[in-house]
């Protein structure tokens, strides 16, 4: 498996809006192929019981290329057996190269994350829900030392991309007092570096 990564902009018009949580995310397998009639039928089983002992959202696209040994019949198959909601078959007429096939197939994906992995079987399929916790795990840290690095913005871009991601929002009512010693380090500087981030969080976001 190369990679696991996000996209902002579905290419179907059945795309989601951004925002989602996390039980709602949608993963795109991207499945080029080229003579694995063999293969096939055993890549995609495992896929999908990965994906659906992990309870996650997903669909597989196929993309081959044309392959001589009848590969294209048994995709054909699968996606009667498995429902053309999961295996999407997107093939072409010939060789173009795995390049233009993973583009091929970003076409047609509708989840917002993508994954790219070959149809070989030299990618197992069990090692996704790590992939994804991994990504996720660090997509969080980035996000809290972006938070953290704008100072104050950090209250307010918290509670905004919380919201994005369909989180409620706790309040405790409380008391709010004075210091009793030294100074306030939230001066003029920082009161206007609060106001450009908003600025920019709310242009951005």
């Amino acid at each position: 498996m190369a990679s696991v990564e996000s996209r902002r902009s579905p290419a179907s018009s059945r795309q989601e809006p951004e925002g989602r949580s996390r039980s709602q995310d949608k993963y795109s397998v991207l499945l080029p192929t080229y003579n694995e009639r063999e293969n096939l039928p055993l890549i995609v089983w495992l896929l999908v019981k990965s994906f659906s002992e992990s309870g996650i959202n997903y669909e597989i696209i196929i993309i081959d290329d044309g392959s001589p040994d009848g590969t294209k019949d048994v995709a054909e198959q699968l996606e009667k057996i498995y429902g053309s909601d999961k295996i999407l078959l997107r093939p072409r007429e010939k060789k173009l190269g795995l390049g233009t096939a993973y583009i091929h197939g970003m076409e047609h994906a509708t989840g917002n994350y993508i994954v790219i992995m070959d149809a070989d079987l030299s990618h197992h399929p069990k090692f996704i829900p790590e992939f994804i916790r991994l990504y996720r795990k660090e997509v969080l840290q980035k996000l809290i030392e972006k938070c953290v690095s704008k100072g104050y913005v950090f209250q307010m871009e918290m509670i905004v991309r919380a919201r994005q991601m369909n989180y409620t929002i706790g309040e405790v009512p409380i008391s709010f007092v004075d210091r009793v010693y030294g100074e306030s380090k939230l001066g003029g500087n920082e009161i206007v570096s609060f106001l450009k981030g908003l600025l920019t969080l709310f242009a951005t976001t």
